[in-house]
């Protein structure tokens, strides 16, 4: 069976791997837009303290969270995965009391958590911390990197015969594929999608983590770069059975030509990379306040500190503004870091399916579409890559997908 892929993102990698597992004939198409979410994504892989209101969201991301070590072992190679614990962070210890009787009641369902427990003093574990804050420990978190899962997926893929272009994907009203050109600035052809409206707030609210944009800036409501899709060629058509579109933010776009109208927005993330010379953080655990920022230790020295949530449309822009959000909220919660060497600034622009939840489904036939993870794609997005290619090919995908599934066209 042939099977084309749009986009080559963690989700669209994922869908590969499944695929060429499974024996299908995979074209993946990459168009190198500035923007993806996966690079800038910081690799936090802690389902079970989000989304205490929506079962549905949290079961695919716990799902998603559990597949990983069997990825890890199947994949043979290093992708930045290992189980490094979370500290949930609070200036008061009645903060932390609504998520831990969220873990407590999920527990049953979700021992690979491991047991909570009070930490007493969390400098131990991630000395740049400020003193005196109060902490959970939830020692089956885990991190991992983005990048290297993502490149990991596409090059097993390959071993067993995908193929990776490079171009614009773009579809028909009947669904099939054509390749265009990148555009001359070597980039990637980029497009912004045109539905109006702006996306939800998801429930973040309720969340642990991301509980609100640190920008107090107004949020714009439609895409700040409002250009129509811009071609070089007429394309050449790639032949195909199934299609899934995992094209991220830009999968509205992608979609349009089919008939419908997919409310699907980019969310922007700026994320920093510090390091801190001569100090081991390979072992250090995430560390969760209550609202914003985030910090996790990698090999290397390095140490991840993120991330804006910004409603700005499609500008992948690394900013002054978001940078000084970044780093204030960072050296609030760890003061430690402030001599820490900034090595390195990623911004990413996050799906966000505005009806709340991811997007997972056919839309018709022949056409299968996987985005909206937000700020859970490292979570879940090879789990629902796996989601995605199982739809293709017909089989019983491995999750329910009724709360995920969009309108079919012609229904």
């Amino acid at each position: 069976m042939r099977v084309v892929v749009i986009g080559s993102g963690i989700v669209g990698a994922g869908a590969a791997y499944h695929l060429s597992r499974r024996g299908a004939a995979v074209t993946v198409v990459d168009a190198g837009c500035q923007g993806g979410a996966t690079r800038a994504g910081a690799g936090i892989v802690c389902p079970w303290v989000d989304h205490p209101e929506d079962d549905d969201w949290y079961h695919l991301t716990r799902e998603g969270a559990r597949a990983y070590p069997a990825l890890v072992e199947e994949l043979g190679e290093d992708i930045g995965y290992a189980k490094v614990g979370a500290l949930l962070v609070a200036e008061d210890p009645v903060d932390l009391e609504p998520v831990r009787a969220l873990l407590r009641r999920r527990h049953a369902a979700a021992p690979e958590m491991g047991d909570v427990v009070d930490v007493d003093t969390p400098t131990e574990l991630f000395p740049p911390l400020s003193d005196g804050l109060s902490a959970l420990l939830v020692p089956g978190a885990a991190r991992v990197d983005g990048c290297s899962v993502r490149d990991a997926l596409l090059r097993a893929a390959v071993a067993r015969g995908a193929e990776v272009r490079t171009g614009v994907a773009t579809l028909t009203p009947d669904g099939r594929v054509l390749l265009h050109r990148a555009d001359d600035t070597g980039e990637g052809t980029r497009w912004s999608p045109a539905a109006a409206g702006a996306p939800a707030d998801e429930g973040e609210h309720t969340s642990w983590r991301q509980a609100a944009p640190l920008s107090a800036a107004p949020a714009p409501v439609t895409p700040a770069s409002p250009e129509a899709l811009r071609l070089t060629d007429e394309g050449v058509p790639v032949e195909a059975d199934a299609v899934i579109v995992a094209a991220g933010a830009w999968t509205g776009e992608v979609c349009r030509p089919l008939g419908v109208e997919l409310p699907v927005f980019p969310r922007r993330g700026q994320i920093l990379h510090a390091t801190m010379e001569g100090v081991d953080t390979a072992w250090w655990p995430i560390i969760l306040p209550r609202t914003g920022p985030y910090l996790l230790g990698f090999p290397d020295s390095r140490v991840v500190v993120g991330a804006t949530v910004e409603d700005v449309g499609f500008s992948p822009r690394v900013t002054m503004g978001g940078l000084d959000e970044v780093i204030e909220a960072g050296l609030r919660v760890a003061p430690g870091l402030f001599s820490a060497t900034v090595t390195e600034t990623r911004v990413g622009l996050r799906p966000v399916y505005a009806p709340g939840r991811a997007l997972i489904g056919p839309l018709t036939d022949r056409v299968v579409v996987a985005t909206g993870l937000s700020a859970y794609g490292l979570t879940a997005g090879p789990f629902t890559g796996g989601i995605a290619a199982a739809l293709a090919l017909g089989e019983a995908p491995p999750l329910d997908i009724t709360p995920y599934a969009p309108p079919r066209i012609g229904l």
